[in-house]
């Protein structure tokens, strides 16, 4: 991939960036750094930029098999969110539960971080911290909404950070057809994630970090990284004493890293934008993200330019962890997508459809994040965000900069630093249970939107995914 329209098609955030995607040099000699980081997603950008900023003196080389932001990053729903991610019970043998309120009280705080870096680097990306609404749209949704309000009262939130909200209070932030309740945190921002990370990626260069792009990484050594030759290139080698991995679903692809993650795939479309007599019978003035309360969940945000932005969790998966193009775009899925947006808005029933995209997220065995360093062997590892990166992502790049500079902080003692949850089932019993699941999901929601209650998760449901 060469050519800007390679990039911009992939989804909406990279169409419409301030500027043409021109992708940066490649690795074409061997060198050598004080840190190397691959991948140029969230992770490994604020990797970079924490460090940077910590130790100016330092020489950081970040690596990128296609152009920062290609992934996750540029394909998100744009929710600078808190919560923690993954499982509470996962960080208890860490921390207990003292050590869980905090690791959701620094992803609340997280988000205000990442605000001041926009602000103090000027990058334009439509921040606005206007909240997050959790709606239900039958009363076996707000069940699952009233249950997640006391669980996070147990962890030490209080009415100040999440509170319930009844039909008519939602639909004064707005009208989202069918709603009957919620509940409303003003912890999220909406961004438009392409520009945040692209501009990311513009402050590290700023900061003296250097950035290869299409420098595809075949091999990670304590020491080294070994970038595969190709695209007319010859092998190349990065020494340096820290090795930072920021690969995310991607780590799938190297050796021996094959059933670290499971790569999902969400999928997302975008209208046009839209009209301000459509606006005005939506209302949604504050911009709250939106996200209903289905098994299968759905989520949507008013985007900076006026469009409706939709995404939906469908449990996408091929089996062998195989991370497709050709599967960015199903059919079925976004049919679905596009049947949620008129229900939900039926103001922009006739809104046309623009873009539609899909982008894979790492779940890890436990969904539990997980960040490390092993100061014997100066391999560094952060990863398993599950859908929360865009603040989890800073928390790991200022975390990671703590514990490769020998700093002891708050973060570095938070449950999530340390922690392994596990590899994936060999196949062909991750596929089988995979599917599985998304189908009992799909029945549960069928069966609760027909009105005939809530539907129980099973053991099995329960074992291979997060409570919401």
């Amino acid at each position: 991939m060469t050519a800007a329209a390679d990039y911009s098609g992939r989804s909406l955030w990279l169409d419409t960036l301030a500027a043409p995607i021109v992708p940066r040099p490649q690795l074409r000699a061997d060198i050598a750094a004080d840190v190397v980081i691959v991948g140029a997603g969230l992770i490994g950008l604020w990797s970079a930029y924490c460090l940077a900023l910590a130790e100016p003196t330092l020489e950081i080389v970040v690596l990128e098999a296609e152009i920062a932001g290609f992934g996750a990053a540029g394909r998100n729903a744009g929710f600078v969110s808190a919560g923690i991610a993954g499982k509470a019970q996962a960080y208890i043998a860490r921390g207990g539960w003292e050590g869980v309120r905090r690791a959701e009280r620094a992803m609340i705080e997280g988000i205000d971080h990442v605000g001041e870096v926009v602000a103090r680097e000027g990058i334009e990306c439509g921040w606005t911290k206007g909240g997050s609404l959790r709606i239900a749209t039958s009363q076996a949704q707000l069940e699952r909404v009233r249950a997640g309000l006391e669980s996070r009262r147990e962890r030490g939130l209080g009415e100040s950070d999440v509170r319930l909200l009844g039909a008519n209070e939602v639909a004064v932030r707005v009208r989202v057809s069918g709603v009957v309740g919620g509940a409303f945190t003003p912890h999220c921002a909406r961004v438009h994630p392409g520009r945040l990370v692209r501009g990311l990626a513009d402050a590290c260069e700023r900061h003296g970090v250097e950035i290869f792009e299409r420098s595809r990484v075949c091999r990670i050594k304590p020491g080294q990284v070994r970038c595969a030759p190709g695209n007319g290139l010859a092998a190349a080698t990065v020494r340096a004493p820290i090795v930072v991995q920021a690969t995310e679903a991607f780590t799938v692809d190297l050796p021996g890293q094959h059933r670290d993650y499971m790569p999902v795939l969400s999928h997302m479309l975008a209208t046009e934008p839209l009209d301000d007599q459509t606006w005005s019978a939506i209302g949604w003035e504050r911009c709250e993200t939106v996200a209903d309360q289905r098994h299968l969940f759905t989520y949507a945000q008013r985007t900076a330019d006026g469009r409706i932005a939709i995404g939906g969790r469908g449990a996408w998966y091929r089996m062998g962890s195989a991370i497709r193009a050709s599967d960015e775009r199903p059919p079925a899925v976004h049919a679905a997508l596009e049947r949620t947006l008129r229900a939900w808005f039926p103001a922009a029933a006739n809104a046309a459809i623009t873009h539609r995209w899909g982008g894979v997220l790492a779940v890890p065995r436990d969904w539990s994040m997980s960040i490390g360093l092993d100061r014997a062997t100066g391999l560094a590892r952060a990863g398993g965000l599950a859908g929360h990166g865009l603040v989890a992502s800073s928390l790991c790049g200022r975390t990671l900069a703590d514990l490769i500079l020998e700093r002891n902080s708050e973060l570095t003692s938070l449950p999530w630093v340390g922690h392994h949850g596990g590899r994936w089932e060999i196949e062909p019993a991750r596929v089988i249970a995979q599917r599985l699941i998304t189908t009992v999901l799909a029945s549960a929601d069928s069966t609760e939107d027909a009105g005939r209650g809530p539907a129980k998760r099973t053991r099995l449901v329960s074992r291979f995914t997060p409570s919401r």
